[in-house]
C-alpha cells in the first residue's frame, strides 16, 4: 500500500497480488483487522483498503486516568507514527484529556488522541497546580480511539433491581453503572468481573466473567486489582509443559563449555526469604584496585525466541509483585528452580567481569558464559552482621568475612563515584505490610537500606552500564532503560516549591545545584516533601530501542542486565549479549530487528506501569485498611507527621514515616479561633497557636474514606476536646515504620531513586505458605 502506483484493493484482490495461500487468507484477513483497528488503514468504496492519510495533529500512547476522572495522555516516544508527524514528542510527553474527551478508554488503553488548542475562557484563571506548565494549559487531547486495551476489563458490585442488572464501576474511566448482559451466577452484593463488549455514548454494557465474592471476603480486594490491570495469573498448560521439560540439572557438556568458577567464592546477597536468586558476585583485591565478576542467571539457554515460554513471559513483560502474592514472568520451575542460583549445586550463568581502579573506573571488562556452585547464601542481615564486625555464618569458608568486606570497600568507592558524577540521592525509606492468616494486615515494618543492601546495588548498577557500554559499542540491537531529563517548565514549579520551604538554589537544569539543595534539606523536618516534590518533576524511565541515557543515574549508556527471572528487558540484554561474549554459544539467539525492538520497549514499560499500578494500589488498599483499625484501638496510635501545604479549608500533611498523605481539616484544628493566614502559610489561633508549612506535627487517624482512598487526620490528642492535648501512648509500630508504602503510583519515584536492581522485599504475610517475596529496585 506504501508503493506510489497502488490503487485501492479489497481483501480477494489483496490476496491475488501478494500470492497468498488459501491455508494463509484468515490470517490475512486478521492482519487487515488489526490494521484496520490500529487506524493505519481503511476501506474506502465497495471495501478497498487504502491507506490512512497521516496527521500531523494525532499521537498514539496510553492514557492514566486520575482520581477526579480527567485523564493524561502520554505518547509514545518510540512509535514510527508518532515520530513521523513531525511534532516535538518531547512537548508533548504528556498531555491533559478532559472526562468528556475520553471517549471509550479505560485506564492504561493504548489509544489515538487528536491534539487541540485550548480555548481561553473570560476569567479563566489556573487553580490546579498539578497542571502549570504552559504546554499542558495550551493544549488538550481527545481520544479518537481505542488501539489496544490492557484489559478490556472493569470489577464492580453486581446490582440488580426487577429486570434491570447492572454493576456499579470501581474505575475511573466508567461513569455510572455498565449494563449486564447474558447469563451468570452473580447475587447482588457481591464483586465480578465484567468485560466489556459494547459502549453506546456513556452506557457500556458487558458479560460478567467471574464472581470474586463478598466484598469483605479475604481477598477479594486483592483479586479485583488483578483484573483491572489485566496481570495474568495462570500459565497455559503448554507453557508449564515447556517449563517442567526443562532438566533440574545442569548438562554436563554445556558446563565444559563455559567457563569454570565452581571453585571460586561466589555467594548470592538477597532478603531472607528469597527464593528467585538470580545474582551472585565474587571480588578479591588487587594491585591496582578490584576484580569484580557479576554472575547473573542464564534464563537465555532455557527461554529460547519464539517458543510458547518465550511469547508469555513477553505479554506479561514482568513479574507483579502485590502486598500478598508475587505473580510471576516465568513459571516457578524455572524462576525457583533451575534459574535460580542456589548454593550448593550448579547454575549456568552469564558473567560479567570488570577490573577496577581504586578510584571506582573501570580498567576492563570481559564477558562470558560461565557455571557456578555458589558457596553461600546470605541474607542483607547477615552480611550487615559481617559489614559491622560480626562473623559469618557457622560453617562458613573461612575467606567469606574478609571477602564480603572488601567488596564493601569497593562498593563504597563506586558509590562515591557515582554521586560525584552527577547521580541523584532520592533513597527514600521504604515499608512492608505485615498480613495476619485471614489476610489483614497487622503491622508495618521498616525496609532498611542498609551497607549490604548498598553493596549489591552498586555491583547491579556497574555490571549495568558495562554490559550497555558494550552493546551500545558494537552497534548491536537491544533494549535500553533510559530516564530522559526532566521538562523546564517542572523544574521552575519544582524550584517554586523548594522557595515556599525557604530554600535557595541555584539553576536546576544543573543537577549539582540540584544535589545540593537535596543536602541542605537531609536531616530537615522538611526533607521528605523536598525530595518528593522533585520526585513529581522527573519523567518516567521507560524501555527504549535506541540508548538515550538515564538522567537519575547520570549515565549515558545503562539497560537493565541483572534480573532475567523477572524483567523480560534483561532477557532480550541477555541473548544481544551472546555472541560478543568471550565464549559464544555455538548459535546464538537472534535478537529482534529494530522495529520489534521498538514494540517490544513500549509494551513492556506499559506492562511495568501496569505491575506498578497494581503493586501501589494492594499496598494503599491494605494500608488503609491498618490506619482504619486504627481509629479503633484502645489507645491512639500516632504518627510524626509533616504539614506540606496550608489551605483555607485545613493542612495538607504526610504522615511521614508511612509515606501516607491526608488532610487535617480546619473543623477539626484542636480549639477554635483559628485564623487563616495565606501569605504566611499558616493558621494562627488564640494564645500564639500556629500551624506553619514545613513543621512536625504528632497525627492520630481521624477518618478513611475507601471510596476516594482519602485519609483524614486530626492533631494527636484533639479528638473529643476544646484545645488541650491528654496524653497518649505512641506505639512502636508509629514510632519505628520507616518509608513509603505505595502512596505514589505514577512509577517515576523508583526510577529516579531506586537501585538497578536491588532486591527489595514487598509485604508478607503470616501464613505458612511462604508468601512473602523479594525483588530487585527498579532503576
Amino acid at each position: 500500500m506504501q508503493q506510489p502506483d497502488y490503487r485501492p484493493m479489497n481483501k480477494s484482490e489483496l490476496a491475488r497480488a501478494l500470492e497468498v495461500e488459501p491455508k494463509g487468507r484468515a490470517a490475512m484477513r486478521k492482519a487487515l483487522t488489526k490494521l484496520e483497528e490500529e487506524g493505519q488503514v481503511s476501506p474506502g468504496k465497495k471495501s478497498r483498503y487504502a491507506l490512512v492519510a497521516r496527521r500531523d495533529d494525532q499521537l498514539r500512547g496510553s492514557i492514566k486516568f486520575t482520581p477526579k476522572g480527567h485523564a493524561w495522555f502520554f505518547a509514545d516516544m518510540g512509535d514510527p507514527d508518532n515520530v513521523a508527524s513531525g511534532l516535538d514528542l518531547e512537548d508533548f510527553s504528556r498531555v491533559y484529556v478532559p472526562r468528556r474527551d475520553t471517549a471509550d478508554a479505560l485506564d492504561g488503553d493504548r489509544v489515538l488522541v487528536t491534539l487541540e488548542k485550548r480555548r481561553p475562557r473570560p476569567g479563566d484563571f489556573r487553580r490546579n497546580r498539578d497542571r502549570r506548565d504552559e504546554q499542558e494549559d495550551e493544549y488538550r487531547a481527545r481520544v479518537e480511539r481505542v488501539l489496544d486495551r490492557r484489559s478490556g476489563k472493569v470489577v464492580g458490585v453486581f446490582r440488580k433491581s426487577g429486570r434491570f442488572e447492572t454493576v456499579e464501576a470501581d474505575d475511573l474511566a466508567v461513569q455510572g453503572a455498565v449494563q449486564v448482559q447474558g447469563d451468570h451466577t452473580a447475587r447482588p452484593g457481591q464483586m465480578v468481573v465484567v468485560s466489556i463488549d459494547q459502549w453506546d455514548g456513556e452506557k457500556p454494557s458487558g458479560r460478567i466473567i467471574e464472581v470474586l465474592g463478598w466484598p469483605d471476603d479475604a481477598g477479594v480486594d486483592i483479586l479485583a486489582i488483578i483484573h483491572k490491570n489485566g496481570l495474568r495469573t495462570t500459565f497455559p498448560d503448554e507453557v508449564l509443559n515447556a517449563a517442567r521439560g526443562v532438566p533440574d540439572e545442569v548438562d554436563p557438556a554445556e558446563a565444559k563449555r563455559r567457563e569454570d568458577w565452581r571453585d571460586r567464592l561466589v555467594i548470592t546477597i538477597d532478603p531472607a526469604d528469597a527464593k528467585d536468586h538470580d545474582d551472585a558476585i565474587w571480588c578479591e583485591r588487587t594491585k591496582n584496585g578490584w576484580k569484580l565478576a557479576v554472575h547473573i542467571a542464564d534464563v537465555s539457554h532455557y527461554v529460547k525466541p519464539r517458543t510458547p515460554l518465550d511469547q508469555e513471559a513477553i505479554e506479561r513483560g514482568n513479574s507483579t509483585y502485590l502486598v500478598d502474592r508475587v505473580i510471576p514472568m516465568l513459571p516457578v520451575e524455572l524462576s525457583n528452580g533451575i534459574c535460580s542460583l542456589k548454593p550448593d549445586v550448579d547454575r549456568l550463568t552469564k558473567c560479567c567481569v570488570l577490573d577496577i581502579n581504586s578510584d571506582g573506573s573501570i580498567a576492563r571488562s570481559r564477558f562470558c558464559d560461565a557455571v557456578i556452585h555458589s558457596q553461600a547464601k546470605l541474607s542483607y542481615e547477615q552480611a550487615q552482621a559481617i559489614l559491622d564486625g560480626g562473623g559469618a555464618p557457622e560453617g562458613s569458608r573461612k575467606d567469606l568475612a574478609p571477602m564480603v568486606r572488601e567488596a564493601w570497600q569497593m562498593a563504597s568507592v563506586l558509590r562515591k563515584r557515582r554521586f560525584a558524577s552527577g547521580a541523584l540521592d532520592l533513597e527514600m525509606p521504604e515499608t512492608r505490610i505485615r498480613l495476619g492468616e485471614d489476610g489483614k494486615p497487622v503491622a508495618i515494618d521498616p525496609v532498611e537500606h542498609s551497607e549490604s543492601h548498598q553493596l549489591i546495588e552498586e555491583c547491579m548498577l556497574i555490571a549495568n552500564e558495562s554490559v550497555a557500554r558494550l552493546l551500545k559499542g558494537r552497534n548491536k540491537p537491544a533494549i535500553y532503560r533510559i530516564h530522559e531529563d526532566p521538562d523546564f517548565s517542572r523544574l521552575v514549579e519544582y524550584g517554586e516549591t523548594a522557595q515556599a520551604f525557604g530554600y535557595d538554589f541555584g539553576d536546576l537544569t544543573n543537577k549539582k545545584h540540584i544535589q545540593q539543595l537535596l543536602d541542605a534539606a537531609r536531616g530537615r523536618p522538611d526533607e521528605h516533601a523536598i525530595k518528593v516534590g522533585l520526585l513529581k518533576s522527573l519523567k518516567r524511565a521507560a524501555y527504549h530501542h535506541d540508548p538515550l541515557g538515564h538522567y537519575g543515574l547520570s549515565k549515558a549508556d545503562y539497560c537493565h542486565f541483572t534480573s532475567p527471572i523477572r524483567r523480560y528487558a534483561d532477557l532480550i540484554v541477555h541473548r544481544a549479549l551472546q555472541p560478543l561474549l568471550v565464549n559464544p554459544p555455538a548459535k546464538p539467539d537472534k535478537t529482534p530487528r529494530h522495529a520489534e525492538l521498538a514494540e517490544i520497549a513500549r509494551h513492556i514499560s506499559d506492562t511495568e506501569r501496569a505491575s506498578a499500578d497494581a503493586e501501589n494500589e494492594s499496598k494503599k488498599i491494605k494500608l488503609l485498611e491498618y490506619l482504619d483499625a486504627c481509629t479503633r484501638a484502645d489507645e491512639p496510635v500516632v504518627f510524626e507527621g509533616l504539614i506540606t501545604e496550608v489551605r483555607a479549608m485545613g493542612l495538607m500533611v504526610e504522615a511521614t514515616h508511612i509515606g501516607t498523605r491526608g488532610v487535617v481539616m480546619r473543623e477539626d484544628l484542636p480549639g477554635g479561633g483559628w485564623r487563616f493566614e495565606e501569605s504566611q502559610a499558616r493558621f494562627s489561633g488564640p494564645g500564639g497557636k500556629q500551624f506553619q508549612l514545613g513543621e512536625r506535627v504528632e497525627l492520630e487517624v481521624a477518618r478513611i474514606d475507601f471510596d476516594r482512598r482519602f485519609v483524614d487526620f486530626r492533631i494527636a490528642g484533639a479528638a473529643g476536646e476544646g484545645g488541650g492535648r491528654p496524653e497518649t501512648r505512641r506505639t512502636r509500630a508509629a514510632k519505628k515504620t520507616g518509608g513509603r508504602s505505595g502512596g505514589r503510583s505514577d512509577g517515576r519515584e523508583k526510577d529516579a531513586r531506586q537501585g538497578s536492581s536491588k532486591k527489595r522485599s514487598g509485604g508478607s504475610s503470616g501464613r505458612s505458605s511462604g508468601k512473602s517475596r523479594s525483588r530487585r529496585r527498579k532503576r
